[in-house]
């Protein structure tokens, strides 16, 4: 018989056997198989904290100091919200921002009422060809933003330029000649040089949205343009009732490229006019604006105060633009 004080528990404080603590559980010890992965994706995460993050949230630190970089860090002072309160105030920055919102829209619009019908025509009528014909409207887009505008540049020359030649080939044309202008017009002047942007940069992106589109067509299942041929319906039904309705994501997508990419506009513009925006700064936008404010005049915390307004102007035109795809039956087309 096994008393009670034989299986009695030790005191606490009092000495354990030798073989108690061979008896505990071992901690797992970590195994390379555990970190390797972290180590393997970190340098992402580095690069993007270091080139991503922190220049962000510099630049939201910097938006609420008066600072001049050619004077050190020491050289930043804290102004509060003033930044932000002159560029509201600011009519420079308003009329750069018309003239973004005026190219954005100028430019974009036609490259949806033009790329739309293009892809249909070349998913349904190129054949073995289409993917050659796709490609060739690609072209502009992967080509140098710098090479593009100065051809351009070029081309709307007011003394040697290929457009004002045409145009005096055609005055020289009996009855008609009158309609068209019998001296050389100088495209990059007040009335002209946003007309010029506009057209270089729908000239570059149509092809890209045309791209796009096509590879949205391609996804539609076949059998429902069969059974619309078999119902009698022309290639004009089809594509208002079958193709529109399935490519309302892409649609989505395609506008909202519009969208960002007409209010971040700067290369065409900043090249076609040499930086200033053309006469009376037309043509200058919102991202010239910025610019021009960090890197002509130094002042590199109202330039953060204009980056962080336009970030906020472009967030809420994207969000109008969801809601609106929404309403009008996005969902539908998924």
């Amino acid at each position: 018989m096994i008393s009670s004080s034989d299986t009695a528990l030790p005191a606490p404080g009092a000495a354990t056997a030798p073989g108690a603590a061979a008896a505990r559980p071992r901690r797992p010890r970590l195994q390379p198989w555990h970190w390797a992965p972290y180590v393997f994706v970190s340098p992402f995460f580095v690069l993007f904290a270091v080139f991503g993050v922190f220049p962000m949230l510099f630049s939201v630190w910097m938006s609420f100091h008066q600072w001049d970089p050619a004077e050190g860090l020491s050289a930043m002072h804290w102004v509060g919200i003033d930044n932000y309160t002159y560029t509201l105030h600011d009519g420079e920055f308003f009329k750069a921002l018309w003239n973004t919102v005026w190219l954005a829209v100028v430019a974009a619009l036609p490259q949806q009422l033009v790329a739309l019908p293009l892809a249909f025509a070349l998913h349904t009528a190129f054949g073995r060809w289409r993917n050659a014909v796709a490609g060739a409207y690609f072209l502009p887009f992967i080509t140098s933003s710098v090479a593009i505008s100065l051809v351009f540049t070029t081309i709307f020359s007011r003394d040697f330029g290929a457009m004002n030649g045409l145009l005096d080939a055609l005055h020289s044309l009996p009855l008609v000649g009158g309609l068209f202008p019998a001296r050389h017009v100088d495209w990059f002047n007040e009335s002209h040089v946003r007309w010029v942007v506009a057209i270089v940069v729908w000239w570059r992106y149509t092809g890209w949205i045309t791209v796009l589109y096509l590879a949205a067509l391609q996804t539609v299942p076949r059998e429902l343009y069969e059974a619309a041929k078999i119902d009698g319906a022309k290639a004009v039904q089809q594509f208002f009732h079958i193709t529109i309705p399935m490519l309302k994501p892409m649609m989505f997508f395609t506008v909202s490229l519009n969208l960002i990419g007409g209010l971040q506009l700067f290369e065409e513009p900043f090249i076609l006019t040499g930086g200033t925006g053309g006469a009376s700064r037309a043509a200058r936008t919102a991202a010239m604006h910025l610019y021009s404010t960090a890197f002509v005049d130094g002042d590199f915390g109202t330039a953060s105060a204009v980056a962080w307004l336009l970030f906020l102007f472009i967030g809420v035109l994207a969000f109008v633009n969801g809601r609106v795809f929404a309403r009008t039956g996005l969902k539908e087309g998924e």
